[in-house]
């Protein structure tokens, strides 16, 4: 006998997965999504035991994940044009920022510059609620400044 509740199931657990994709962007979570809407859709044409959907599930999951990402990333990532993180670097040279988690030099901490929070590394310790001068890039991934006490 057919249960209509169980391709529902498949269904709104592949919405949950689609919202956690958007919650955690990494383009992973999207393919776990499309693995239950198909385990939906084959359940609604046939009868299936949990076992088997769960399979499924997996199965395609994890084939389109493995051979759909690179060519989504592609797609749907977004292309940063070149030098961007170096511009970016080079207007913040000079300007305030206010530290968030503080900085010392065992480890990096954190400012706030531009509404944004960026990982910020100093050679003296620097509290927390001071404002600091950004000297310049202290990372090759853009994402952590070398900053001093104002």
């Amino acid at each position: 006998m057919f249960d209509a509740s169980a391709p529902l199931v498949w269904f709104l657990i592949g919405v949950g997965f689609l919202l956690a994709e958007l919650a955690l962007p990494g383009l992973i979570l999207l393919f776990f999504c499309f693995g239950c809407w198909i385990a939906a859709i084959l359940l609604l044409m046939v009868d299936m035991a949990v076992e088997v959907q769960t399979a499924i599930f997996l199965a395609t999951s994890l084939i389109m994940l493995f051979t759909l990402r690179k060519l989504f990333m592609r797609t749907f990532g977004g292309r940063l044009k070149e030098g961007a993180d170096k511009d970016m670097a080079d207007r913040a040279v000079g300007r305030q920022a206010l530290v968030t988690s503080a900085i010392s030099p065992a480890g990096p901490g954190e400012i706030k510059f531009r509404g944004s929070f960026w990982r910020a590394a100093a050679d003296v310790d620097i509290a927390e609620g001071q404002t600091v001068v950004i000297e310049g890039p202290a990372s090759d991934d853009g994402l952590t400044f070398r900053v001093k006490p104002l």
